[in-house]
């Protein structure tokens, strides 16, 4: 993981109000994906994926880890969306981040179904454990949690979801990024 470290290390940190942000390529495609650093991260990843259906990931940054964890394992994937379509069967999750609340929607899933949810980064929680909650009631079969970035409280997030979080890198944002 030395090319997630050490660009998360480098990473410039804003500050939403009293929230600090750290901008990430990984977790805003800002400056740029530089390949290297998403194969690094897809291989991490497959290194620690059980035997799924599907990946799930959520709109928007998930979506570039997905498509290359896809491709490294053949695996397909799906994305919950931030657009509802009005599509049979579709299910709504009201998404609360550390500084956003939306809507996501999932398509395409259903009972039984064997996913690894995939995303870039874990703050509160929010997304996650509502994203978990609505698969668990459809009768999805979540086999793991993989993210690449934790930098919240990830005992906390388990406590809410029942199940473990694996992700491949903690840090912690101040006015600087600190590997942990």
């Amino acid at each position: 993981m030395k090319h997630l470290e050490k660009s998360l290390r480098e990473a410039p940190v804003v500050r939403k109000g009293d929230y600090h942000y750290v901008v990430h390529p990984l977790t805003d495609g800002i400056p740029h994906i530089a390949p290297h650093l998403l194969e690094e991260t897809a291989a991490a990843m497959a290194d620690i994926l059980p035997p799924c259906d599907i990946l799930v990931t959520m709109e928007a940054m998930g979506i570039p880890l997905a498509a290359a964890l896809s491709l490294h394992t053949g695996i397909p994937f799906t994305i919950i969306r931030k657009r509802e379509y009005g599509l049979p069967g579709e299910v709504s999750v009201q998404q609360k981040t550390g500084y956003s609340s939306a809507h996501l929607f999932i398509n395409g899933l259903h009972r039984g179904q064997r996913v690894v949810i995939v995303d870039d980064v874990v703050s509160t929680g929010g997304t996650l454990v509502a994203v978990v909650q609505a698969l668990q009631a459809m009768g999805v079969v979540i086999q793991k949690i993989i993210i690449a970035v934790n930098k919240g409280d990830l005992a906390a997030i388990e406590k809410k979801i029942g199940m473990p979080v694996h992700a491949l890198v903690d840090i912690e944002v101040n006015d600087h990024v600190t590997i942990v």
